[in-house]
């Protein structure tokens, strides 16, 4: 056992003596903490404050056919060492409620009100306690992640009865956008209050497209599943791979080899430049800068075509797998990475000094859609927004994974700005680094095999695993059940995180920045709506 980690079960147990249960987990960086619901708001501040911890994500687990319970899991990421601390409480079926830490820790207010739909718990003391992800058109005590509800159970469609918050006054009046878009995008329902062209109120209504990934993950064989992982979002299926075969390979105990981990970094930043280049064409598109888009696109689509050469497909699926990676890197395929990279790196450069030199595309980005670090931290943003605010957060250096330790690159973070230019910023400085990654990746990797096989699953057995994607931190949360099966795996994505963070960044803006702002967030739909 680690020195820190005694250290820090010693202070817990100092503190609150008698009142929680250590968990000695198997993995070195989780320590998880067992507790009534009585004090959990107390453990909870103890650890963000003592411990400068962060809530990164909450799990609700239906595990009465265990122990007569369901379990809420709260998961606590310490920003200066690689460990999380997971405090967890139990919540019976007679008495479905826990007490709200969202005043104390606004970071929960997703977590506990999908809690509250998926599973029937009620968090006591909520602020707005109302229906996050299944709008209000659900038969009444129906509760999705319930393991007494059938995956076969077809719902019948009730009208809806989805809140929204109205701003009332003088001069004040809505505009409605969506649920169903010009674009491409999924649904996303968008009501403004504003008086005249600024914005006063922004109330976002999401989860349109409800598809019960996480309750079908629970009917798969694990190796089947894999598929599944990494279809959870189109353009980051590199980074859900990668995340789910990290949480199959942890409860199963097993280290993948030393090539098979810098492929998959060689991957992963693969996957981050094709998404960041294509986010300032959007950017662009929003403003519209016809030029950025245009070249921004143009060099995606080089990288994408890289892409379909490398695995055979546009999004870099089907290169991952439990215990490694499917296919090798060799020595002619690499020389093409790299000679692409380096034509792409300055293509790129002429195209972001054409951006940075045109003084009515700055004047649209520069204050516009400011998020403060304050608010940022609050509410857990995660990725190149918290970046962008000030927030030193990188889950390649707080949480190490793949081969990011033997590696060296830094991160871009912007104090004080946090508006569309410092989220940009923050995009284009990470494409250099994605490159200079998949440089020393090269250099370092050396011949040997690409996975290491895999036995039986244990059942029962728990692990964490994060990932980096080009959006920000996603963190998953697995438990095995016998059969070689998923008991849970909930996979919190960044976008869930992030999307709560937009309506502060909005107001004060015009209505015609709202499609610049959301843009520069880049958050995605079909992860957040799992």
């Amino acid at each position: 056992m680690s020195t820190n980690r005694q250290l820090h079960i010693d202070k817990l147990s100092g503190q609150f003596k008698g009142n929680i249960t250590i968990s000695r987990s198997f993995l070195e960086n989780e320590i998880y903490v067992s507790t009534k619901k009585e004090n959990l708001l107390n453990v909870c501040l103890y650890i963000k404050d003592i411990f400068n911890a962060v809530l990164s994500s909450m799990i609700c687990n239906d595990e009465r056919t265990l122990d007569k319970h369901f379990k809420i899991y709260y998961v606590f990421s310490l920003q200066r060492e690689d460990t999380f601390l997971i405090v967890t409480i139990p919540v019976s079926e007679q008495q479905p409620e826990f007490p709200s830490i969202t005043p104390q820790i606004p970071a929960a207010h997703w977590y506990e009100r999908e809690i509250k739909d998926m599973f029937g718990l009620i968090p006591v003391g909520h602020p707005r306690p109302e229906t996050l992800v299944l709008h209000g058109n659900f038969p009444e005590n129906t509760y999705p992640l319930r393991k007494d509800f059938d995956i076969q159970t077809r719902i019948p469609h009730l009208e809806s009865k989805l809140p929204f918050f109205r701003v009332e006054g003088e001069g004040v009046f809505e505009i409605p956008v969506g649920p169903i878009h010009a674009g491409v995008i999924e649904p996303g329902h968008f009501r403004f209050s504003a008086v005249g062209d600024s914005i006063f109120y922004l109330d976002a209504k999401l989860f349109f497209t409800h598809k019960g990934t996480e309750k079908i993950f629970e009917t798969m064989p694990y190796t089947k599943a894999l598929f599944l992982a990494e279809r959870i979002c189109g353009v980051c299926a590199a980074s859900h791979a990668t995340g789910y075969c990290q949480a199959i390979e942890k409860v199963a105990e097993i280290e993948i080899p030393p090539r098979a981990r810098f492929i998959r970094t060689i991957v992963m930043e693969l996957e981050r430049i094709y998404n960041h280049i294509g986010d300032v064409g959007n950017i662009c598109a929003g403003t519209a800068f016809l030029l950025g888009i245009a070249h921004g696109f143009r060099i995606r689509e080089y990288l994408q075509q890289l892409n379909e050469t490398i695995t055979g497909n546009r999004y870099l699926r089907g290169m991952l797998a439990i215990g490694g990676v499917r296919f090798d890197i060799n020595d002619d395929l690499e020389k093409h990475i790299l000679s692409l990279l380096n034509h792409v790196k300055k293509d790129f450069k002429d195209l972001t000094k054409m951006m940075f030199k045109s003084s009515s595309l700055l004047d649209r980005l520069e204050t516009t859609g400011r998020l403060s670090e304050e608010i940022a931290r609050g509410l857990g943003v995660v990725g190149v927004a918290a970046r962008a605010s000030g927030i030193v957060q990188d889950t390649r250096v707080n949480h190490p994974y793949a081969a990011y330790e033997e590696v060296d690159f830094d991160i871009p973070v912007f104090h004080y700005e946090g508006d569309v230019l410092a989220r940009i910023r923050v995009r284009v400085d990470e494409v250099y680094q994605s490159i200079y990654i998949i440089e020393q990746c090269f250099e370092k990797m050396r011949p040997g095999p690409l996975k290491t096989p895999i036995k039986e699953l244990p059942p029962y057995k728990q692990a964490l695993s994060y990932v980096e994607s080009p959006r920000g931190e996603n963190i998953y949360w697995i438990m095995t059940a016998p059969g070689n099966k998923l008991f849970r795996y909930k996979v919190r994505s960044p976008s869930f995180c992030n999307w709560p963070a937009i309506p502060f960044a909005v107001p004060g803006n015009i209505v015609p920045d709202f499609p610049l702002i959301n843009k520069s967030f880049e958050l995605c739909y079909s992860c957040t709506d799992l």
